[in-house]
């Protein structure tokens, strides 16, 4: 199923449920809430997105804390939870994802190329996990995050009740 199709079910799915979206982005810089906006419609179920780039944004525009940061760095499980939370709390959503990674090039022998953490919350409830794409290229890092969240999304409002 390609992008565009996951996004035309998760506004269905989000309109049925009566659930709004707040995405978080770092490595994708947009490219998923691109993706949830292209459809006529999604005004319905995207509230807003948060394109946190840099350490200071995560921490300005989602609360992350900075001293985690300092710990375990932007590309961590606990910043893409801290960054779901976040984007729960700053908006009017009831559901949120978050990516943060290492598109490439480069990365570390601890923090390789490919590796992009995620982030989901919903009604006090935040999770978070790491996939390991590889050292794909920058573009393809970055769509395979984006797409990686759609079905996340699509999941998670799976198993929501309908409204």
């Amino acid at each position: 199923m390609g992008s565009s199709d996951l996004a035309a079910d998760i506004l269905a799915l989000g309109q049925a449920r009566g659930v709004m979206i707040a995405t978080a982005e770092s490595c994708t810089a947009g490219l998923l809430s691109a993706a949830l906006t292209d459809l006529p419609g999604s005004s319905n179920v995207f509230e807003r997105g948060f394109v946190t780039y840099t350490n200071a944004a995560k921490v300005e525009m989602l609360g992350v804390s900075q001293a985690t940061l300092e710990a375990v760095g932007a590309v961590s499980q606990e910043i893409a939870a801290q960054m779901a939370a976040g984007a729960l709390a700053h908006s009017h959503a009831q559901l949120s994802v978050a990516i943060t990674g290492i598109a490439g090039p480069g990365g570390s022998e601890h923090k390789p190329e490919g590796r992009v953490c995620f982030g989901l919350a919903v009604a006090g409830h935040t999770q978070a996990h790491t996939v390991e794409f590889g050292p794909l290229g920058r573009d393809a890092v970055r769509v395979a995050a984006r797409d990686h969240a759609l079905e996340m999304l699509i999941n998670a409002l799976r198993d929501l009740p309908v409204t």
